[in-house]
């Protein structure tokens, strides 16, 4: 068993799962006890369940237009955050870029023009761009699925249809406009917009389809190749594969490898006939030689000639130390933050989340992307009121085994955005329970609060070695419940420290969470509860 889930929690590694080598992660506070909030036999026999036995479980629920508190247990206390971090970064991302800050992505051509050729370099100066275009969909709108690519070790794991080279071929199509064919020279990639922060996964200036390749395998018939489907295709990046498709109801199992600069991707294994397409990704190592032959390439398509060799290094130290009258040729203009906001909230973006940390830090003129933490302190206690001591942060994602949040923190943040002009804005941003995003998987059968949950979940799991299972060191949802008439209340449910004999058992925490949420919502509008069958929350 344990190679077995050691192995699962490897691929789980790029997730929007949070995951921790570290026993011992359960809350700070005292362990759970019995209270005086009645909170109702349904959601009692859930927080009593085998695996809970040692575990804490926290419950706050206010409504913001009384003041009233309808339910309190551990409010107080520290808890394990995990990707519920996302709600004080995000929401301080928003107040400080603006709802409607947009990145500009320009090319700057260095050097001399002569008729339609360039003698110098065209250099791509990046800007931390999330999507880079690889997102938008015609309406302007950035595009997500409940279950992100970069959950590829999730089941039911899909792609967006965009192109994730759509902003580069933008910028390459922009550049042959301003009349350059030829370049007689480099195409740079110029990164120095901050620093890479030592965090996981780290943010980097330049980002093309979260630096990651995509790899769709599609069974065909019992005993041929499985059908591949790969992108972004940029060279040198190659991708092979002998996965069989066996027939239905065989095994599914896919094994990707790589070179050791990752540019050479095989996949094996087999994929079960009828089975739905698999998808597994694989990193960029090298984010900006990707985006600088990834440019080149799609200026050739442009019609626009680059002498340089299109693969290897990107060779910064050509970079010019600024850029002065160097004229820009083309820019990639993204979605307004707002649209970058929901993306991450949706699907737990963890890429995103650390990315804001950077994106807030340039904002207020550093390279040094945990200087936004004295920003988010600011916000916390200056704009939204909140005390800053119920927060312990050091990441953007709540991927930190040190990380802690009280409950009330968070309430305080969703109550926070309810008394500004952007209340009903910031509540659409959350996973909707049984209808989309991280929580549109639960909840979508015969369950009344479906459409009226909005929250944020929040998951750390990792291995327990001792006794071969799982601990699940957090297990959270921080968001809104809207009664049937209207009302909207703020709320967190969570527990810290249960455990789980596998990933696929796991589920069932997940889904207790969501159902205590769904409960809650019955509650609060008046309407009987009741034990809500397994089926209703997958």
């Amino acid at each position: 068993m344990r190679r077995t889930i050691r192995a699962r929690l490897y691929a789980l590694a790029t997730a929007g799962t949070t995951l921790l080598a570290l026993a011992g992660t359960a809350a700070a506070g005292p362990t759970a006890a019995a209270h005086d909030d009645d909170l109702g036999p349904a959601i009692e026999a859930i927080m009593h369940k085998p695996g809970y036995e040692h575990a804490q479980w926290g419950v706050l629920e206010t409504d913001p237009a009384t003041g009233r508190v309808i339910h309190s247990q551990f409010a107080n206390q520290f808890f394990v955050p995990g990707s519920t971090t996302k709600l004080a970064t995000i929401s301080t991302a928003l107040n400080t870029l603006g709802w409607n800050h947009r990145f500009t992505t320009p090319v700057r051509a260095t050097g001399s023009r002569s008729g339609s050729t360039l003698r110098g370099n065209l250099d791509l100066v990046a800007q931390g761009d999330l999507t880079m275009g690889g997102r938008t969909k015609p309406d302007g709108s950035v595009d997500y699925t409940d279950i992100d690519h970069t959950e590829a070790a999730l089941p039911g794991a899909t792609l967006t249809p965009e192109n994730p080279l759509a902003g580069i071929n933008q910028i390459a199509a922009q550049v042959r406009a301003s009349g350059i064919t030829r370049v007689n020279g480099n195409v740079i990639i110029d990164p120095r917009l901050f620093t890479p922060p030592t965090l996981s996964p780290q943010p980097v200036p330049m980002i093309i389809n979260d630096n990651l390749i995509d790899l769709l395998s599609t069974p065909t018939t019992p005993g041929q190749a499985a059908k591949l489907f790969w992108r972004p295709q940029v060279a040198p990046y190659q991708v092979t594969s002998s996965v069989r498709t066996v027939a239905a109801g065989g095994t599914t199992s896919i094994t990707v490898t790589t070179s050791p600069d990752g540019t050479k991707i095989h996949l094996s294994g087999t994929i079960a006939a009828g089975s739905q397409p698999l998808l597994k990704v694989s990193p960029i190592q090298d984010p900006n030689a990707f985006g600088r032959t990834a440019l080149i390439e799609a200026l050739a398509r442009a019609g626009v000639t680059v002498t340089a060799r299109p693969t290897g290094p990107n060779p910064q130290n050509q970079l010019p130390a600024s850029y002065g009258n160097a004229p820009r040729v083309a820019a990639y203009v993204s979605p307004p933050y707002s649209q970058y906001a929901k993306l991450i909230l949706k699907v737990s973006h963890n890429l995103g989340a650390n990315l804001a940390l950077c994106n807030v830090a340039v904002e207020v003129g550093s390279k040094n992307c945990f200087d936004a933490f004295p920003v988010e302190h600011d916000f916390l206690a200056n704009v939204a009121h909140i005390d800053p001591k119920q927060f312990q942060l050091s990441d953007g994602r709540g991927g930190t085994a040190a990380d802690r949040i009280t409950p009330n923190g968070l309430v305080e943040i969703l109550d926070y955005w309810l008394r500004t002009p952007k209340a009903t804005a910031f509540r659409l941003l959350l996973p909707i329970l049984g209808v989309d995003g991280s929580n549109g998987i639960s909840c979508t059968t015969d369950c009344p609060a479906k459409g009226k949950v909005f929250a944020k979940p929040g998951t750390i799991i990792g291995e327990d070695l001792l006794n071969q299972e799982l601990e699940v060191a957090a297990q959270n949802e921080a968001g809104y419940l809207q009664t049937d008439d209207g009302r909207l209340l703020t709320f967190f449910v969570g527990v810290n420290g249960a455990s789980s004999p596998s990933l696929d058992a796991f589920l069932s925490i997940f889904n207790d969470v969501n159902q205590i949420t769904a409960l809650l919502q019955e509650q609060a509008s008046g309407r009987p509860t009741r034990h809500h069958h397994a089926g209703d929350f997958l």
